[in-house]
């Protein structure tokens, strides 16, 4: 039987009370937090520089904003500016987290990650995978990158970063504006303000919520994700979203907010029967015997880890991140 994710707490997103032990552990936890940046800021915990640029792709809140489509596509215009880009990222989830590795395409996603693996095979750039993310962007450097991407990594203080872009979600924003467990923030909204961009990931008519670059200073930068052609995860040739409209299918989505790819699919016209589970969860086969014959569509991120037991109803629904061409400009001229 599938192990649906819960959805957040009611008093994130909504209009719910804070429970009162959420919220004085929300007390103790912003205490903690706000220690260690101070602690930081002194110097009395040192941060560590990887000597070549590092730009950090995150967010402050919990659970999904389109960080990795987002970091791909970094990837993707740093190449292009003539950069030899590589990746660090702790690789939650997997296995022997202890053990740092080099991430290839056709690697095992239990051992180096799901997003990792993700990273690797649709860019090709060197991807190394460490809890310590100041030796995986130290590794990269001597392999010969000169500009290192952390995919998520804005609370991991100890590596010295050049470039820090914040992702928000731009339907649910900061939900509540509260500190975990009373709210979904990692930390305080100032924290995001001191980020040198902030990207909204923007869904289903939420237009209006894009703002612009500020003419003076700090400012936010809209981005969509574009979904592609469903790919077969079994040999087979890939078919326009478009074909599934007006069909039932069922959704699959492993990753922070699922419910963000149901309503990308609703809105190409499919009938989702959808089925949520934890991010990055380790899929078996099991977990796929819906009781019908519907075609399977899940995300990229998830069908990594489904390829050894998938069936020929199994698709994988790509998405590229979508920015002003003047966010590139402008980062880039920040990162020289």
């Amino acid at each position: 039987m599938s192990r649906r994710k819960p959805h957040p707490p009611a008093h994130w997103y909504g209009d719910a009370p804070v429970p009162l032990s959420a919220a004085l552990l929300s007390v103790v936890y912003g205490a903690l937090a706000g220690l260690r940046r101070w602690l930081y800021r002194r110097g009395v915990l040192r941060t560590h520089r990887a000597g070549v640029p590092v730009v950090v792709v995150g967010n402050i809140t919990a659970g999904g904003t389109g960080k990795t489509p987002f970091a791909i596509a970094l990837v993707r215009r740093l190449r292009m500016a003539g950069y030899r880009p590589g990746v660090a990222s702790r690789g939650h989830g997997r296995r022997d987290a202890h053990q740092a590795r080099w991430v290839e395409a056709g690697d095992d996603p239990a051992l180096v990650g799901d997003e990792p693996l993700l990273v690797a095979m649709q860019t090709g750039v060197k991807v190394r995978v460490d809890r310590d993310r100041v030796a995986a962007a130290r590794a990269l450097a001597e392999a010969g990158c000169d500009v290192v991407v952390c995919d998520d990594g804005l609370q991991h203080y100890r590596l010295a970063r050049d470039i820090e872009v914040e992702l928000v979600d731009g339907r649910r924003r900061y939900g509540n504006a509260r500190l975990l467990p009373a709210g979904p923030l990692r930390e305080p909204p100032a924290r995001g303000r001191a980020c040198d961009f902030r990207v909204v990931n923007l869904a289903g008519g939420e237009a209006a919520a894009a703002a612009h670059p500020a003419e003076a200073g700090f400012g936010e930068w809209p981005m969509r994700l574009r979904a592609g052609d469903a790919r077969p995860l079994l040999p087979g040739r890939s078919r326009p979203l478009a074909a599934f409209s007006g069909q039932r299918a069922h959704a699959v989505a492993g990753i922070g907010h699922p419910q963000r790819f149901f309503t990308m699919l609703r809105e190409a016209g499919i009938f989702v029967v959808p089925h949520a589970f934890p991010d990055h969860h380790a899929y078996v086969a099991a977990d796929f015997e819906f009781g019908s014959d519907l075609p399977v569509l899940m995300t990229e991120k998830d069908a990594v880890k489904c390829q050894a037991f998938a069936g020929e109803r199994f698709y994988a629904v790509p998405v590229e991140a979508e920015v002003p061409e003047a966010l590139w400009i402008a980062l880039l001229d920040r990162l020289r």
